[in-house]
């Protein structure tokens, strides 16, 4: 699965999830683009870039609306430690957008990369929660 995720500074993304939450680099050849791996997932980061830069992903819309990060829709991460996840991630400085929540087969939070885009952390309560291993 791939998931595209708009931000303002690709650099500063990489920075994010390669340290914060343990994303590899798989390729970075272009400074609006970078393609990053965990597990299954593969996440794109994409600076928006004018029309007529050969990147099409974040190019703006016909109408001229540009593509900007944040918005509600996110990917979510599994940890074993949910509360030691968020103590560590605080003491890093990253922002969050809420307290962690019990929820009915999971309790989670979530946090924003450095351009505001979502990700959830989420620690299974049940067994039917928890994610498939590899």
């Amino acid at each position: 699965m791939s998931v595209r995720y708009i931000v303002d500074d690709v650099d500063a993304a990489i920075a994010f999830y390669r340290d914060r939450l343990g994303f590899r680099e798989l390729m970075h050849p272009d400074p609006a683009f970078a393609m990053l791996t965990h597990g299954d997932l593969r996440l794109v980061l994409v600076a928006p870039v004018p029309a007529g830069h050969p990147g099409g992903g974040s190019r703006p819309m016909p109408d001229g609306t540009a593509q900007r990060p944040g918005g509600w829709n996110r990917f979510m991460l599994q940890v074993e430690d949910l509360t030691a996840a968020a103590r560590e991630l605080r003491a890093a400085g990253v922002t969050f957008r809420n307290e962690i929540v019990d929820g009915i087969g999971a309790r989670q939070v979530m946090i924003e990369d450095p351009s505001g885009n979502p990700v959830e952390l989420f620690e299974p309560l049940r067994a039917e929660a928890r994610l498939a291993p590899g």
